[in-house]
This record gives structure tokens, C-alpha cells and sequence, in this order.
């Protein structure tokens, strides 16, 4: 039964649903391009050109802009164009592998269930999503939330599917045939949380920074907090994903693309004051209150290079195990865990 929720949504956009929030989509080619922020020529590079989606608005796509703007990319040998890219662009991206790598979440393991050619090979950070409710609302809890209606920006997408999960686990079908709960997508989150505003709504799953926003602003309070809840908690809610043709005939170009995520998730650990003044500065998310963006990179648990020398690898292949079970256990995944845990991820050997 279980399965119909991740069947439903295959065909639109769970397959590719990752760390992002309201992105620019070309309505006719399913892209929109950034202007190259590396000076390098692209046959100057050993790599040359490649798309990556990473124009998606969200905080926590750090070490992307990161790795763009810090000419981490361009180091490792890559001239790399930031897109926004629909679900049909990434599919068709990843399997033909002019799309190397992609952002995305523990509910991409259904996708791959079900026939999409890619891989874990890395983490690259913790919680960024937490529910909202209105300051007077009596929920407090995954409890309260029988009979309720839920925003999301998408059915299928992150938030949906942490919000099923975390329902699941407490006894309440995430099903919409069961009608325990109601999910309503917005496709903008500031509409999302007018429609918190005026009772449209009992419940936002809303994207950081605005839900740390209104948080702060005293607009809301917050019952689900990604990165603070007990079965979420010190576990990667996103991770990066590789196209399974690059993997097989060129693996170097993948370890070569995780170097540069890598040399941008240090930095960022050593400098979370300065990665807050590139992404507000170049406008990669929306928010204007530095301090409170400082406090939620942060909170991402972005890695050190000692932890990156430290059994990293062996922490990503147990999160990707961890969220397997999770998702096996209330019926999302048909495939025997322990096999299917090691199938989908393949160890990447980084260094030179």
C-alpha cells in the first residue's frame, strides 16, 4: 500500500526532489544557465564543460555555490554551468551522463527501486527542513497531526516525504487514500506560508531559511525540527548522487567532482561567516539576516577535512543503510534491504 504513495509521484518530480526551493525553469528546454563564474577556458580543462543543477535557492546548496564560486571546480578540471533543471532534464542528464552529479535526498531510493541509473557516492549535510504551525495552534506534536492538512512545495518532493516518514513511524498513514492526512503542494513557499497564515492550512513543511525566518520573526512555532529529531538527528538528509554511466566509464571524473564538494564543505567549516557573505552576496538564496544564516549553515554539520579523513566513507554507506531500513520498514521499498543498502551506493576513491 505503501508503495502507491512513491508510484504516484515517479513520473513528476520525487525522482529528483533534493535540497531546493522554487527554481527558474526554461518552459521550453527545462534549464536555465548561470553565467560562468570560472575564467579558466573550458580546453584549458581537463573535464571542460558540464551542467550541474545548483540554481535552486537553497542555503543549504552551500557547497555548490561554493565549489563554483572558489574555483574548486575549475581546479579540479571542470567548467562547470550552474542550471536549474527540470525533472525530465536531470533523468535524461543522469542516464546519458552529460549530468554528472546530483544533489538529493534519502526519498531518491525508491527512484532508483525503480529503474533511475545512479548512485550514492557521498553525504553532504544534515537537516534543513522543518514544520511549521501557526503560533496559537494546539499541534505540538507528530501526534496532532491526524486528520490535519500539510503544505508542501510538491507532492513527492522532500518535505513530503520526510513528513510520510516521520507520520509513518508514529502510527499515521502518509497513504492520501487513507485520509489520516491531507498533503497540499505550493509551489512558492511564501504562498505556503500565507496559506499557514489564513488557516488554509494546518501544518507548513517548509524549506530553511524561510522557516528559520518566520521562526525568528515570532510568526510561527516549530514542531519538527530536520536536523534536531531523534530518528533524523546526526544522519545525512542529503546526499550526492552520480550518474552510473560516468561511474563505469570514467570513475576519475566523479572523484574529481567529489574533491571539489569536498575542498567546499571544509571551507565552509573553517568559514561560515564568509560562505554566508558569497551566497547572499551572489543572491544563491534569499535571506538577509546574516546571523541567523551563519547559525543555520552551521547547523548543517557541513564536514572538516579531519572528518573527511576519518572513516567518511564508512558513515555515508551506514546512513545510506539507515534510511533503507526506514523506508523498508513502513513499505516504501519492495527490495530486500541489505541488498538493495548495497547496491546503490558505490565507494569512490577520492584521493590522488
Amino acid at each position: 500500500m505503501k508503495k502507491r504513495i512513491f508510484a504516484l509521484t515517479l513520473a513528476a518530480v520525487a525522482v529528483l526532489a533534493s535540497c531546493s526551493v522554487n527554481e527558474v525553469k526554461d518552459s521550453s528546454e527545462g534549464t536555465e544557465v548561470t553565467p560562468k563564474a570560472e575564467t579558466a577556458k573550458t580546453n584549458d580543462l581537463k573535464y571542460g564543460s558540464i551542467d550541474i543543477p545548483g540554481k535552486d535557492g537553497a542555503l543549504c546548496g552551500a557547497p555548490i555555490y561554493v565549489a563554483y564560486e572558489n574555483g574548486y571546480f575549475t581546479e579540479e578540471g571542470f567548467d562547470v554551468n550552474l542550471i536549474s533543471a527540470d525533472f525530465e532534464t536531470r533523468k535524461i542528464g543522469l542516464n546519458n551522463g552529460t549530468i554528472p552529479i546530483v544533489n538529493g535526498d534519502f526519498q531518491f531510493f525508491p527512484s532508483i527501486e525503480n529503474g533511475i541509473n545512479v548512485k550514492v557516492v557521498d553525504g553532504l549535510h544534515e537537516g534543513c527542513i522543518k514544520f511549521a504551525v501557526r503560533p496559537d495552534s494546539d499541534i505540538s506534536t507528530v501526534d496532532d497531526l491526524k486528520g490535519k492538512k500539510i503544505g508542501v512545495d510538491e507532492i513527492g518532493g522532500t518535505p513530503h516525504q520526510v513528513a510520510s516518514l516521520w507520520l509513518e513511524n508514529a502510527g499515521i498513514s502518509a497513504d492520501p487514500s487513507d485520509g489520516e492526512v491531507t498533503f497540499l503542494p505550493y509551489s512558492d513557499g511564501n504562498l505556503e506560508f500565507e496559506a499557514l497564515a489564513n488557516g488554509e492550512i494546518d501544518v507548513a513543511a517548509l524549506w530553511d531559511p524561510l522557516g528559520s525566518i518566520h521562526e525568528k520573526a515570532g510568526d510561527v512555532k516549530i514542531i519538527f525540527d530536520l536536523g534536531k529529531d531523534p530518528y533524523f538527528v546526526d544522519h545525512f538528509c542529503c546526499f550526492l548522487y552520480a550518474s552510473d554511466k560516468v561511474l563505469k566509464e570514467d570513475p576519475e571524473k566523479v572523484a574529481a567532482l567529489l574533491r571539489a564538494y569536498r575542498k567546499a564543505q571544509e571551507w565552509i567549516y573553517e568559514n561560515p561567516e564568509k560562505a554566508v557573505d558569497l551566497i547572499v552576496d551572489k543572491k544563491y538564496a534569499s535571506i538577509e539576516d546574516k546571523e541567523l544564516a551563519v547559525d543555520l549553515i552551521k547547523s548543517y554539520g557541513y564536514p572538516s577535512a579531519a572528518e573527511h579523513d576519518n572513516n567518511w566513507d564508512s558513515h555515508v554507506e551506514s546512513d545510506v543503510k539507515y534510511f533503507v531500513d526506514g523506508l523498508a520498514k513502513i513499505g516504501y521499498l519492495e527490495s530486500d534491504p541489505d541488498k538493495f543498502a548495497k547496491d546503490i551506493y558505490q565507494k569512490v576513491e577520492v584521493q590522488k
